[in-house]
């Protein structure tokens, strides 16, 4: 909830001070797209619950290349994002990535509803007591991690990046 409403501060000032806001495009250009940080690490194994219903891990997901996004529905940079990552999630699916969507501190209704009328396909899982953001370091929201098949962390992103970044960080981890 804290990372939550610092976020919340921080778009309010920039709103109040006439700041511009990055918008994620699909195709995105030079500006409006937070590149990948290359990192290597063990990723955290998350346990939270899915939008669908049951318990997941992120260990689950071993043998997949796998791109987590924190994200909110209130937060304007990550609802910019969610095109980007859904065609990345349907191109590249079948080469072994999974998208995953870990909300952040929502209700399950307020998220199922988002959903609904998003269009977005990809799994959500939710983190209503942000371990997932204190898991992987951070309090920033969109964040984005890329975690190869050994669940290795390759690659991050702290605010909205866009699908030509996504594609250049996850097509070395893939397979043919």
């Amino acid at each position: 909830m804290a990372a939550a409403g610092l976020a919340l501060i921080g778009l309010a000032i920039a709103a109040w001070l006439g700041l511009p806001s990055r918008r994620a495009t699909s195709s995105g250009t030079a500006d409006d797209c937070a590149p990948a940080q290359a990192v290597e690490g063990e990723a955290p194994n998350l346990e939270l619950q899915a939008l669908a219903g049951g318990r997941v891990t992120l260990d689950g997901l071993r043998g997949r290349v796998v791109l987590l996004n924190a994200w909110a529905t209130w937060c304007p940079p990550c609802r910019d994002e969610l095109p980007a990552l859904e065609a990345v999630s349907r191109r590249y699916a079948g080469q072994g990535l999974t998208v995953v969507g870990v909300n952040i501190g929502e209700s399950p209704q307020a998220v199922q509803h988002f959903i609904d009328r998003s269009g977005v396909t990809f799994p959500i899982w939710l983190d209503p007591d942000e371990a997932s953001l204190r898991a992987f370091g951070t309090v920033s929201l969109p964040s984005s991690f890329l975690i190869d098949t050994d669940g290795i962390l390759r690659a991050r992103w702290f605010g909205a990046t866009c699908e030509r970044e996504l594609e250049a960080a996850i097509n070395p981890w893939l397979g043919p």
